[in-house]
C-alpha cells in the first residue's frame, strides 16, 4: 500500500503508527504508575523467574552469547557515554527506549532493577553498578574489544534477588570518522533457546537506537 496523499508531515504509514503506538504506551504507563503495573504482571513475573532459575540451574554457569552493532553520525562516544550515566538516573528515559521496559528503578547500592522481557518472558533482574570498572569475567570475554579502538567499556552480571546470576552484559563503544559504534554483547544461560538470545539482540538494537536518538535531541 502507498500513502498518495493527505497527511503533510514527514515520514511513512510505519513512522505514524509508530508514533500513535509509543503515545498510547506512554499514557498508560503514566495512567497506571509503576506499581499498578508491576501488580498487573504479577504471574508473568512469577513466570519469568521460574525461567530465569531454571535456565541458570540447567546451563551450570555456562553463558551464550551474541553482539548487536549500531553505526552512529554526528555524536562521538564519550558524549554518548556521558549522556548515558545521567540518564539512568532517570527512569522516563529508560522507560521510554523500549515498548517492554516495564519498570528501571536505581537501588541505593548503585544495582537497577529492570523488569523487562527475555525473549516472551517478562522478567524481573538487576543490573550491577554501571559506574564500576568492568568485571573479571569480561576480560577473558571472546567479544572484548581492542582498548584502543573501544575505551569505553561497561560490564555487568544480571542477577535475581537472592543474587543468582541469570546473564551478563558487555557494552563497548568507540569513535569512528564522523560519529561512534556501539558493540553490545549480553550473554544468557547456554539452556536458553537461539530465539530468546535473538530477541534480546533484537530488544538491544531497539534501545540503544532510541537512547542514542535521545542523546542526540539532548547535545545538539
Amino acid at each position: 500500500m502507498t500513502l498518495v496523499s493527505g497527511p503533510t508531515g514527514p515520514g511513512s504509514i510505519d513512522d505514524f503508527e509508530l508514533f500513535y503506538a509509543r503515545r498510547a504506551l506512554s499514557r498508560l504507563r503514566n495512567l497506571l504508575g509503576r506499581q499498578a503495573l508491576l501488580n498487573l504482571l504479577a504471574d508473568d513475573l512469577d513466570k519469568g523467574e521460574a525461567f530465569l532459575r531454571e535456565s541458570a540451574r540447567t546451563s551450570g554457569g555456562a553463558f551464550t552469547g551474541g553482539t548487536t552493532v549500531l553505526s552512529t553520525r554526528g555524536l562521538g562516544a564519550a558524549a554518548f557515554v556521558g549522556w548515558m550515566d545521567k540518564a539512568f538516573a532517570d527512569e522516563n528515559v529508560l522507560l521510554e527506549a523500549q515498548p517492554e521496559h516495564y519498570a528501571m528503578v536505581g537501588q541505593a547500592d548503585g544495582s537497577v532493577h529492570v523488569v523487562e522481557n527475555v525473549g516472551p518472558h517478562v522478567c524481573s533482574f538487576y543490573l550491577g553498578d554501571w559506574a564500576a570498572e568492568a568485571m573479571a569475567w569480561a576480560e577473558d570475554a571472546a567479544e572484548l574489544l581492542p582498548k584502543a579502538d573501544f575505551p569505553f567499556k561497561k560490564a555487568t552480571n544480571l542477577f535475581l534477588a537472592d543474587g543468582t546470576i541469570v546473564g551478563r552484559v558487555l557494552i563497548q563503544f568507540g569513535d569512528t570518522e564522523g560519529g561512534f559504534t556501539s558493540s553490545l554483547s549480553v550473554y544468557l544461560p547456554t539452556s536458553c533457546s537461539p530465539e530468546v538470545l535473538e530477541h534480546h539482540l533484537r530488544h538491544f538494537a531497539v534501545e540503544f537506537r532510541n537512547w542514542i536518538v535521545a542523546a542526540s535531541a539532548t547535545l545538539a
